[in-house]
């Protein structure tokens, strides 16, 4: 996936919080020192490559990178906030989760919103077994089914996680890797 899309969406969120002022403005990182690892997932470009996501790739990439970030926030690391606080982190959650669903929602893509909303829930669930393979595999799930479109199986993978958390992960990675080959 692509880590320049990943840097743009960034930004673009980025430049959002800046527009909008007040505390999370004051400590954003500038562009050129975004804390973009090697191992960022780059969920947002994922996305944006299915054919659910033609002719609005950017916007695709913008809200599920922001989506992301808030789930990063969450857990205490941000790749465009410098801030210890952990209540400013929940916060600053919270604001990129409501951007990204509401961007969403202006696309009319309530779909997409749908799988977001999933995916938040089951990373919160995740996060309260401790349980980062739980959560990875959410995201790429979730990631895939905005651009590929949900299955059965995923819904179904999804469901799973109620019942056995534990042992959800891999089927989620699975659904995740369905989609964007069946669908494709």
């Amino acid at each position: 996936m692509s880590s320049e899309q990943t840097r743009i969406a960034l930004a673009s969120v980025a430049e959002q919080l800046g527009e909008d002022g007040g505390l999370l403005a004051e400590v954003l990182i500038t562009n050129g020192e975004l804390l973009l690892g090697e191992d960022d997932p780059a969920l947002g470009a994922l996305a944006a490559a299915g054919p659910r996501s033609v002719d609005r790739e950017a916007q695709i990439a913008v809200v599920v990178e922001a989506v992301y970030e808030g789930f990063l926030l969450h857990g205490g690391s941000s790749r465009i906030l410098r801030t210890d606080d952990a209540d400013l982190n929940i916060l600053a959650g919270d604001r990129l989760y409501a951007f990204g669903l509401a961007q969403l929602a202006e696309l009319g893509d309530l779909d997409s919103v749908r799988e977001l909303a999933d995916v938040i829930a089951i990373c919160a669930q995740a996060r309260a077994l401790e349980d980062d393979a739980l959560a990875t595999a959410a995201w790429q799930l979730g990631a895939s089914a905005i651009g590929w479109g949900s299955s059965p199986q995923s819904a179904a993978a999804k469901a799973a996680v109620a019942a056995d958390p534990a042992a959800a992960a891999a089927g989620l990675a699975v659904a995740a890797r369905q989609l964007r080959a069946d669908l494709a």
